[in-house]
């Protein structure tokens, strides 16, 4: 019998609490009971992106919501600075193409995060980016970017800051507010621990202003018809109704155990993660600008690394995420958001001990997993 593990950044496990909701008998959406379980959803929503504005609610994956970011702010003939360094930042200058908006790239080595002095030195020269889009966790890689220090740089520019915090609400801090981030995306299947298929967006007062002129086609991801549908405690069309109840539950969790908890022991499970692997003579991919929800870790010369996901998942159970495009085969990615849990982690590094010494990769065996151990104790 095969024990399944869950360990890639996204999906991520779901609590049995939260589950146990999805199993309930649907309800009708246009009802009292569901306007009630949306104002909860939305009160918990602030609370996660530590915001007072509207978050907008769409049966969609992260992308939608990522594409939604920039139907809604832009116009033709408007230009917008993309940061590139991984697959998902590479997404947002796909999307601008797809809609024929012109945009200044900064392409970042994957591993590696942008200097936020790029930003500034940009926008200092080209007074017509409406627009800069960047990500508080490339997946891809584990990298994490310094959004507060990019979002001072915004305040003194026009131009707004739009965040993919797809893999790093709930996991990282992010104060929407505080920090000056305009438009923040995200996305279900992830720190918030329900299955894939919602995404949310922030929108700040400055970004309404853009909304307000943008004049590139739309229909299902205009902003205006979810803000308005909101303030009836509504939806413009067919919720994933059994979604956003999950949802509930698990921002009830989140509530439960409150944001700073939770960012401590996302902290302290992935430091522990990098410290194991980099004990098993293992080299991570990012090592100066890492993320607290997903550690890249480069796969040993002479070590097939789509063959060690494949067995580890096939073989024993146990699912960690390979690597993307020009990465692939070449790094795997462990997850440490969400519902994953320190004894996940064991589970996991003991089995990547087994594959990588089944495989001829020399190392002490067990020392992974002391380290691991030693640090998460």
């Amino acid at each position: 019998m095969l024990k399944n593990y869950l360990l890639t950044p996204g999906p991520t496990p779901i609590p049995p609490r939260v589950l146990e909701t999805m199993a309930r008998p649907i309800i009708h959406h246009r009802t009292p009971e569901f306007q009630k379980i949306i104002q909860e959803v939305e009160e918990g929503l602030k609370y996660v992106y530590q915001t007072k504005n509207e978050v907008l609610i769409f049966a969609a994956s992260g992308t939608g919501a990522m594409e939604g970011s920039v139907v809604n702010l832009l116009s033709p003939g408007d230009k917008a600075l993309v940061v590139r360094g991984g697959k998902f930042g590479e997404r947002f200058g796909e999307i601008c193409k797809a809609y024929g908006i012109e945009f200044v790239a900064i392409d970042v080595e994957w591993g590696k995060a942008v200097d936020p002095k790029k930003i500034d030195d940009i926008l200092k020269k080209d007074k017509l980016i409406k627009a800069v889009y960047t990500t508080l966790c490339e997946t891809s890689t584990g990298v994490a970017t310094d959004i507060e220090t990019i979002g001072k740089i915004l305040k003194n520019y026009e131009a707004v800051l739009v965040v993919d915090a797809i893999s790093g609400l709930a996991v990282t801090p992010i104060k929407t507010d505080e920090w000056g981030v305009d438009v923040c995306v995200s996305g279900s299947q992830k720190g918030l621990m329900i299955p894939p298929g919602l995404a949310f967006v922030s929108v700040s007062p400055k970004a309404w202003t853009l909304v307000e002129r943008s004049a590139l086609p739309k229909y299902y991801f205009d902003f205006k018809a979810y803000k308005k549908a909101l303030g009836k405690t509504d939806t413009p069309f067919t919720p994933a109704v059994n979604l956003v109840i999950a949802l509930r539950e698990a921002l009830k969790i989140i509530k439960e155990e409150g944001l700073d908890v939770i960012f401590d022991r996302h902290k302290k499970m992935a430091f522990s993660v990098r410290s194991a692997v980099k004990a098993m003579g293992l080299e991570l991919f990012s090592p100066d600008v890492y993320s607290d929800g997903v550690t890249a870790v480069k796969v040993p010369q002479g070590i097939d690394g789509e063959k060690l996901v494949k067995t580890m998942r096939d073989k024993y159970g146990v699912g960690i995420a390979g690597g993307q495009d020009e990465m692939k085969g070449k790094i795997f990615r462990i997850a440490t958001m969400g519902y994953i849990t320190p004894s996940d982690l064991i589970v996991c590094l003991a089995t990547l001990e087994t594959v990588l010494l089944e495989m001829g990769y020399k190392f002490q065996l067990g020392s992974g997993v002391k380290a691991l151990e030693e640090l998460l104790r």
